[in-house]
């Protein structure tokens, strides 16, 4: 996904509200049209064995056995450290640490007693991996959020008593993945004026005030556009964002706001933008919805 480009000549203290957002249609549109192909964003990897997990599915009591695999082109998540892991999982919202990972398709394969099952592999970043072998808490953490992200992507009900087998790193062979390379949209920053003195953060993150608009408005819509009061924000280096189909997350730090929000539409991660205003902290993403 290409960066926008934006002359802040152009966005002067005199700009109205209506010309602003007429400018960003048009930046929009242009960054839209000059979007590369999204299949060039992304590599094909052999990922590592490290661990299998045998479980069940609960919906018809079949053995299901997941590979998490490492590789380094998955990037690492955000350094926490056992207290701050154990602080989170108590946490009324544990969602808002993601850890990057690739869900591969499922595939048949055979246990030891010659019986079908189905395994899926999971890929994590090999230097996450090593620590997830040395503390169990962090490997009991990676393997519940493996499995929740299996069930959002398959729509699979996974048993929670699983059990990591001793002699055996992987079931099955390892196929190849193709990952992202880009999974998060680029947030560009308008800074038309220095910003002024930003306030002081909460103690606790609160729910920023935001609104969604389709275009075009009437017909079949083709972009989702979630606008974000984000008070206080000074730049966009504070923001973390990170879209899925039919979600969006963010977060803005050090736990000043966080919003987790579904559409009733399905968009395209790769082709959204999100541009941040320093001016009138408005965070704006615009979506490409894909139709139905």
């Amino acid at each position: 996904m290409s960066d926008m480009e934006t002359d802040s000549s152009l966005l002067t203290s005199e700009m109205d509200q209506a010309q602003q957002e007429e400018l960003y249609y048009q930046l929009l549109m242009q960054t839209m049209g000059e979007m590369q192909n999204p299949n060039l964003d992304s590599k094909v990897i052999r990922p590592q064995p490290g661990l299998c997990v045998k479980t069940v599915s609960l919906t018809d009591k079949q053995k299901v056995f997941v590979n998490i695999c490492q590789s380094p082109a998955l990037p690492p998540p955000p350094h926490l450290s056992k207290e701050e892991l154990l602080e989170l999982l108590e946490s009324d919202d544990p969602t808002g640490y993601k850890v990057p990972m690739s869900l591969g398709e499922p595939h048949t394969e055979m246990d030891n007693n010659s019986q079908g099952c189905t395994a899926y592999d999971v890929v994590i970043n090999n230097e996450f991996f090593q620590k997830c072998q040395k503390d169990p808490l962090f490997l009991q953490f990676v393997i519940a959020v493996s499995f929740e992200g299996l069930e959002n992507k398959y729509s699979l009900e996974l048993s929670r008593e699983w059990k990591v087998l001793k002699n055996r790193k992987f079931l099955g062979s390892v196929n190849e993945q193709n990952i992202r390379t880009k999974s998060k949209p680029t947030i560009q920053e308008i800074n038309p004026v220095a910003s002024k003195d930003s306030h002081p953060a909460p103690m606790q993150a609160k729910t920023p005030e935001f609104c969604l608009l389709v275009e075009p408005p009437v017909g079949d819509p083709q972009y989702l556009i979630a606008e974000i009061q984000l008070p206080g924000v000074p730049s966009a280096r504070s923001l973390l964002l990170d879209l899925g189909e039919d979600r969006l997350v963010l977060t803005a730090r050090p736990s000043l706001f966080h919003l987790d929000c579904f559409f009733p539409l399905n968009i395209d991660p790769e082709t959204s933008v999100a541009q941040y205003n320093t001016k009138t902290q408005v965070l704006t993403v615009t979506m490409t919805v894909v139709s139905s």
